[in-house]
């Protein structure tokens, strides 16, 4: 498994990026709100250092912008219009699923629903060069200094410590009382589909 490739890259390093990427977002985040609010403030979902969107948005975003590597311009535009398209979806769906959204940039110029904002696009762009010329090929000489078998439990560990933080979360945020034996649940799941 952890072999397979995809778009030339095996699943391993896909893994062990995503993780480097999501906790190096949520760092960088939770340390430019803290400043901005005078106060530690943590940017993520759960109580763990980890925000996915990071994690896929990277990934992702080194898959497709890889080509580009030697065409700034184009690699400049092209993640600033994919990011920012990438930002809205999960904004969207977050308000659809969670009925909020948990960013709000209505006090920003040229911000569109308070989604998705110009300031964002045009930092994202940067982040983009970022990641293709300096960031991911940094994760992978990390990642590739850890023995296998090492790197693949601590993925399988990260993640599952992460999957039971955001699993409690996603409890309180639904306010699902567990012993109740699936009657909450069952209504929070109603409500979640009555607004699809």
């Amino acid at each position: 498994m952890w072999s397979y490739e995809i778009l030339g890259t095996d699943i391993y390093h896909l893994l062990a990026a995503f993780v480097l990427y999501s906790v190096l977002g949520w760092a960088l985040e939770s340390t430019y709100m803290s400043f901005c609010n005078r106060k530690l403030t943590n940017r993520g979902f759960g109580k763990g250092p980890f925000c996915p969107i990071y994690g896929f948005g990277g990934v992702l975003g080194y898959l497709i912008l890889s080509p580009l590597r030697d065409k700034l311009v184009e690699l400049y535009f092209l993640g600033a219009i994919l990011a920012t398209a990438f930002e809205y979806l999960v904004g969207v769906g977050m308000i659809r699923f969670l009925g909020e959204l948990w960013w709000d940039y209505n006090n920003k110029p040229f911000n569109y629903r308070g989604i998705i904002c110009l300031e964002s696009t045009v930092a994202w762009g940067f982040y983009a060069i970022g990641i293709v010329q300096f960031v991911h090929d940094a994760m992978y000489h990390i990642i590739d200094k850890v023995q296998l078998q090492i790197g693949t439990r601590l993925i399988q560990g990260i993640l599952l410590l992460v999957a039971i933080d955001y699993t409690v979360q996603l409890i309180k945020v639904f306010d699902i009382d567990v012993r109740s034996k699936g009657e909450a649940l069952k209504e929070r799941c109603q409500a979640l589909i009555a607004r699809w």
